[in-house]
C-alpha cells in the first residue's frame, strides 16, 4: 500500500509529494468568476457570461490536469472536475 501511495502522490518532475498546488491563471479566473456569481446571482446576461467563464474554465483546467498533471492524483482531480461540470450541464 505504501508503494502505491508513493506512486500516486509523487510529483514526477521534482520527486516531492504533491497533493495540491497554487492555482494557475486559469484557475484564478474561475475562482473570481465563481465569487462574482456568488455575490451577483441574478439571471441576467452578466450571470450567464460568468457561468460560461466558470464552467468553461473548469473544463479547460481539468483537461489540462488530465494530460499534464504532475502525478496520478492530480490527473484524477482533473477527471473528477471535468466529469462534474459535464454532469451539471446535462438537463
Amino acid at each position: 500500500m505504501r508503494q502505491f501511495l508513493q506512486w500516486f502522490f509523487r510529483n514526477r518532475a521534482t520527486g516531492a509529494i504533491t497533493i495540491a498546488q497554487w492555482p494557475n491563471l486559469l484557475l484564478w479566473i474561475v475562482i473570481v468568476a465563481g465569487v462574482l456569481l456568488w455575490i451577483w446571482p441574478s439571471a441576467d446576461k452578466a450571470s450567464v457570461g460568468l457561468t460560461i467563464v466558470m464552467k468553461g474554465g473548469l473544463i479547460i483546467w481539468g483537461a489540462d490536469e488530465i494530460f499534464r498533471g504532475v502525478n496520478p492524483w492530480r490527473r484524477c482531480i482533473g477527471a473528477a472536475v471535468v466529469t462534474y461540470v459535464f454532469m451539471t450541464l446535462m438537463p
